[in-house]
């Protein structure tokens, strides 16, 4: 994150050093690091004529200055976005299909330590170049929201008409929805995956061809230790028996003319411009995610367990999954040496460790709030671009301002859905346990949910805003969500009615479970 962040921020012109993070007790905390004495955290402000003094007389002010009215009047996100939807996404893909076509039993322990490592890298490479590729995807969207601010239209009005702007989130439902009518035609309901296949060949082999790219995806956590789409054949079959692509028609036409007349009429075309920037730049923010990180992070997974089996032959571990407590200062030649490099159980007690701070209730800030100078202060465009940042910071659902409901959140939807919540104590178990129909109440998703959340009747989530991939992909397949519903995980019990209302942005338990 903190190298990605890092270098956009730099090419962007924000004044900013960088997010950086830290893992406190098995919890991430981020933070923002200012240009000036960024390891002083400030919680108080210097006298503001200091502030603009210091803006405009330190050399990397001036050149983030310069930088910022430059791609302003550039939008060098427009070349980020050709790029990868002419050649970068196929180059990422490639590059993860080398290394998932490794046969992992095939490879000898030292072969396979190597391998380990050379994932472990291109997870690296191509994480940062995610966090990279988030500033470039998010600018045009903040820039949207920005303007439309200006203009009086507030972001609960506007991010709905970026729905339909992102055909990868409802790509994987139209490819499923395209074996589901193969199956209908065939007047057989298939009860496993082997079932499915025994229909037709060209069923077997567009069933393969999905898999092959979404397969090996991790889509319920940023962590080695969830479950790659590959490893639920069941929740494939389900996704399949219950595919229903949407079709978003001409009515999104419709409502971008109704909020474009509340334009002045000086600056429609400049709201044309912002908008058609926006809804460019959707399809990467979560074409993005999937591709570069969920992937890469699944054969590491993957290359783990195998790790974890070797160990248990070896009688150094008692269950592959100990594989992913592995650390990459451990993974060497001396791996699989004659005497143990663990005592026994250090790779059990670690798994439980980290389940057990999983469960804490830890808060979401350490330490005293920063606080941020006032953006007029900032010399050329530097306010424009801070206001960028704030209001996709905002709408992500990660300022901290948590709502005073712990059942309200940021709605997604125009219509009320009645279901059976499904939660549970891990998104792997809710997924699970999740009939059609059902509503999924979980802590977040990963733009990879797309590939099951078809399934879902609504969506709950404790965390995120309108702009987070819940949303997104809420929006995008017609679900009823809502989202940072912050007591959701603890409110809600298993298998209650529940009320899902996107308007009013509030889930209502109607029964016990």
């Amino acid at each position: 994150m903190s190298p990605g962040m890092r270098r956009v921020f730099a090419e962007l012109g924000a004044p900013l050093d960088t997010l950086d993070l830290r893992f406190v007790n098995g919890f991430m905390y981020t933070r923002l690091r200012p240009l000036i004495a960024p390891d002083k955290p400030a919680t108080r402000l210097p006298p503001l004529p200091l502030i603009k003094l210091v803006s405009r007389l330190h050399p990397e002010f001036r050149r983030r200055a310069r930088t910022a009215a430059r791609v302003l009047a550039e939008r060098p996100w427009r070349t980020v976005i050709h790029d990868w939807e002419h050649g970068g996404r196929e180059a990422v893909e490639q590059s993860n299909l080398v290394l998932q076509d490794v046969d992992l039993r095939s490879l000898t322990d030292v072969e396979l330590v190597d391998h380990v490592r050379r994932v472990f890298d291109h997870c690296v490479r191509y994480w940062e170049h995610h966090f990279w590729m988030h500033g470039y995807d998010l600018g045009p969207i903040g820039r949207f929201l920005y303007e439309c601010r200006g203009w009086g239209l507030e972001p609960r009005e506007v991010i709905p008409l970026l729905e339909g702007a992102s055909p990868s989130t409802s790509e994987p439902a139209r490819r499923l929805a395209a074996i589901r009518s193969q199956v209908e035609a065939s007047t057989t309901v298939p009860t496993t995956i082997e079932e499915l296949r025994a229909i037709s060949p060209q069923v077997s082999a567009d069933l393969d061809e999905y898999l092959r790219y979404r397969g090996s995806m991790l889509f319920s956590r940023y962590d080695v230790d969830g479950v790659t789409l590959g490893e639920v054949p069941d929740l494939v079959l389900a996704s399949i028996l219950n595919a229903a692509p949407r079709d978003v028609g001409t009515e999104i036409s419709d409502r971008i003319g109704v909020v474009r007349a509340r334009v002045p009429a000086a600056d429609r075309a400049t709201f044309d411009e912002v908008i058609t920037e926006a809804r460019a730049a959707m399809n990467l923010r979560d074409d993005n995610g999937p591709t570069t990180a969920e992937w890469p992070l699944g054969l590491l997974r993957y290359a783990l367990l195998e790790l974890g089996r070797r160990l248990v032959a070896a009688g150094q571990a008692a269950d592959a999954i100990d594989g992913l407590e592995l650390r990459i200062d451990e993974i060497g030649p001396a791996l699989f040496g004659k005497a143990s490099r663990f005592r026994e159980g250090e790779l059990a007690d670690r798994r439980a460790s980290r389940w057990t701070q999983r469960m804490a209730d830890a808060p979401d800030l350490l330490g005293p709030a920063e606080v941020a100078p006032p953006t007029h202060v900032l010399p050329g465009v530097l306010p424009t671009l801070v206001g960028m940042v704030q209001i996709v910071v905002e709408q992500l659902g990660m300022d901290g301002k948590a709502s005073a409901d712990g059942l309200s959140g940021s709605g997604v939807g125009t219509v009320t859905y009645r279901g059976r919540a499904c939660r549970a104590n891990t998104p792997e178990e809710a997924l699970d346990r999740l009939e059609p129909g059902d509503v999924l109440v979980v802590p977040c998703t990963t733009p990879a949910y797309n590939l099951v959340l078809s399934l879902a009747g609504a969506v709950v989530t404790a965390d995120g805003g309108p702009l987070s991939h819940a949303a997104v992909i809420a929006r995008e397949l017609g679900i009823p969500a809502v989202v940072g519903a912050r007591s959701a995980l603890t409110d809600i019990p298993d298998g209650a009615e529940v009320e899902v209302d996107p308007v009013a942005g509030v889930v209502r338990v109607l029964s016990a479970g």
